[in-house]
């Protein structure tokens, strides 16, 4: 009989030719265990996914709760289903004017919508989006990624894509009336976390306001909390006309959004009607999970605790390895120079207990972005790996 592994490999289709294959028996907090118990400290969150750590006790409980009560029911939209009114709620509270919140089940799925969406309110037909940005891998979120590196193989793509550089002052004139609208990471993630010069968003805002094109926010690894407050965009003196979030939005559960002003979002329900439909968008036990998690956000201080935890890891991450040190709260990128050393260093704290991993468009660095829940002997303990694993890979 073949076991789980030969299974695996088998089996599920694969998406690179050597895969990780850590076999995981189960999840707690900050932890992942294989099948013999031994311990790995997640120091990626998923991929920013577990913005609570594994099984928050409130997620956990809200995703029970639910269970009890119903599951999937219709097509999104037709019924009134309390975990995502209660959800859209709370969360529009926190978004002075993006009231009207669209729920899905990815981050590339609120991609595809709010594409849709600012195509169908301004009646442009062309999207400008940042080079060495990442918004999914549908064929529409794919048509916005630069370099083909990953998309080529798949070409014809969406036509009318413009390429801009991130922070790029003279890139901001491809912003014009033919554009519909502009989507921009508000930190920069598979890149290697690159934050925006607020100058620079600050100007991008009123470029898109004087020609009329809508800026879409894309915070699906920068929201939550990630970077110090509940949203990104906050620490830089402007608001999105669409906001994108997923990931950390459903404390481990599959959901995602887009969020704009109702009288934008509008123009889906008419002309025709049912201009963007999803049958497990806003799935009723995922709502109960994202409405608890945003709750645990906004009662504790765990976004207040994530400056002096990123000042913690850029005190203890001190090695002649690093080349340079990025962060934008609690996630950085550790730039080693060398795509071979960090795979050695990625090998050696797996060995060791710490997961780690690198980035799509930057396999320079290493990633590190753990839940927020993470506490100081945590990170003295992760980081101590990580040095050790740059000593053993010189």
């Amino acid at each position: 009989m073949l076991n789980s592994r030969q299974l695996f490999l088998k089996h599920m289709a694969q998406t690179s030719p050597a895969p990780l294959a850590l076999e995981i028996d189960r999840a707690e907090g900050l932890y992942l265990f294989d099948q013999s118990g031994k311990a790995f400290l997640d120091l990626i969150a998923g991929i920013g996914v577990s913005a609570l750590g594994h099984r928050h006790p409130r997620v956990e409980a809200a995703v029970l709760e639910q269970t009890g009560r119903y599951w999937h029911t219709l097509v999104y939209g037709e019924y009134i289903l309390t975990p995502q009114v209660q959800l859209a709620s709370l969360l529009a509270g926190q978004l002075p004017g993006l009231d009207a919140v669209y729920l899905v089940n990815s981050g590339t799925e609120a991609t595809e919508g709010a594409m849709k969406l600012a195509k169908r309110y301004t009646g442009r037909p062309d999207i400008v989006a940042c080079r060495k940005a990442y918004h999914g891998s549908t064929q529409g979120a794919a048509s916005l990624m630069y370099p083909v590196d990953f998309t080529l193989p798949y070409h014809p793509l969406l036509p009318g894509i413009r390429h801009m550089d991130f922070n790029s002052d003279d890139d901001l004139d491809k912003v014009d009336q033919r554009v519909a609208a502009v989507i921009v990471e508000t930190v920069q993630a598979e890149s290697g976390v690159h934050r925006p010069r607020p100058e620079w968003l600050q100007a991008l805002r009123r470029r898109c306001d004087e020609t009329g094109a809508l800026l879409i926010l894309d915070e699906i690894q920068a929201g939550y909390g990630r970077t110090g407050s509940l949203f990104a965009f906050e620490q830089y003196g402007i608001r999105p006309d669409i906001l994108l979030l997923a990931k950390g939005f459903g404390g481990g559960m599959p959901i995602g959004a887009f969020v704009a002003p109702a009288s934008v979002m509008q123009v889906l329900s008419v002309d025709p009607p049912l201009g963007h439909i999803t049958t497990f968008g806003g799935h009723p036990v995922c709502a109960a999970a994202a409405l608890a998690t945003l709750q645990v956000l906004l009662e504790t201080d765990l976004i207040a605790q994530v400056p002096r935890k990123e000042q913690l890891f850029r005190e203890l991450l001190v090695h002649p390895a690093i080349r340079e040190l990025r962060s934008a709260g609690l996630w950085l990128a550790v730039d080693l120079g060398d795509p071979a050393r960090v795979q050695r260093v990625i090998g050696y704290c797996l060995q060791h207990g710490v997961v780690t991993d690198w980035f799509l468009f930057n396999d320079r660095s290493l990633r590190i972005a753990p839940p927020l829940t993470i506490e100081e002997a945590d990170i003295r303990k992760a980081c101590a790996v990580l040095l050790a694993g740059m000593d053993a890979s010189a």
